[in-house]
C-alpha cells in the first residue's frame, strides 16, 4: 500500500468530546436536550446528516442549519484547547520515510483544517490534505476518502485509511478501501472490527509502533 489516508478529527487530533460538547449546547441553544453520550455516538458522522440522526426529519428541515451554525461558531470557541495525538507527528514522519503518500483527511472548515496543520507542524509534511470544500455528502459517504484518492493520484486498491470511529471505516468501505483504526474516538475494539476496520489499535503511538504489522509496513 503506497497511500496513507490519515483522518484528522479524533484520530490524529483529539476533537470528538470538544464536539460532543459543542453540539450539546448547541441542540440546547435551539430547545433541544439530548444526552450526551447520544452525541457521541454520531460524532465521525458529517455534520449535514447528525441533526436527523439524532432527531428527526422535521427538526432537520425546521432548524438543522441554524443548529449546525450554533454548533460551529460553539466548537470554535473550544478550538484552542484541542491538542495533537501522542505520535501524530511520528505517524506522518514514519510514514513519509517509508515511502507512502500521505493525505490528511478531513471535511472540516478551511480554518479548522488550517488550525489542525498547525498543531501538527504538518503543512510541509504530508502529501496533500482535504477540507470540506471538496466533499458534497460527509462520512459514511465515501466522498471524502475518494477526494482524497484523488488528491493522491490513487486507485482504492492502493490506499489504507486510518481513523477512529465506525463512520471512518464505512466512507472507506463504499469508496473501496480498507480501515485501520485507533481508540481514540472512544468507540470500542468491537464496535471497530464490526464496522469493519482490518486492524485497530490502542493509541496513535501504539499503530507507530506497530507498522510493521500492517499493510503499511
Amino acid at each position: 500500500m503506497k497511500v496513507a489516508i490519515l483522518d484528522i478529527d479524533g484520530t490524529l487530533v483529539d476533537t470528538n468530546y470538544h464536539h460532543a460538547i459543542a453540539w450539546f449546547r448547541a441542540f440546547r441553544e435551539h430547545g433541544i436536550v439530548l444526552p450526551l453520550w447520544r452525541i457521541h455516538r454520531h460524532i465521525g458522522m458529517g455534520g449535514d446528516q447528525v441533526v436527523e440522526a439524532l432527531t428527526d426529519e422535521r427538526t432537520e428541515q425546521q432548524h438543522g442549519d441554524a443548529i449546525r451554525e450554533t454548533e460551529g461558531k460553539l466548537y470554535f470557541e473550544l478550538i484552542d484547547e484541542v491538542e495533537t495525538m501522542d505520535g501524530s507527528r511520528e505517524l506522518i514522519e514514519q510514514l513519509k520515510q517509508r515511502g507512502h503518500t500521505v493525505v490528511l483527511a478531513s471535511s472540516a472548515k478551511e480554518q479548522e483544517v488550517d488550525h489542525y496543520l498547525e498543531l501538527l507542524a504538518a503543512r510541509e509534511l504530508a502529501d496533500a490534505w482535504t477540507t470540506s470544500a471538496d466533499v458534497e455528502a460527509t462520512k459514511p459517504e465515501p466522498d471524502l476518502v475518494r477526494a482524497a484518492l484523488e488528491r493522491a493520484g490513487a486507485d482504492p486498491d492502493d490506499a489504507v485509511m486510518v481513523g477512529d470511529t465506525p463512520w471512518d471505516v464505512k466512507a472507506a468501505a463504499n469508496a473501496g478501501v480498507e480501515t485501520i483504526t485507533v481508540l481514540t474516538g472512544g468507540f470500542s475494539v468491537d464496535e471497530l472490527r464490526e464496522s469493519g476496520a482490518v486492524g485497530v489499535f490502542e493509541s496513535v503511538s501504539e499503530l507507530c509502533d506497530c507498522l510493521d504489522q500492517t499493510a503499511l509496513r
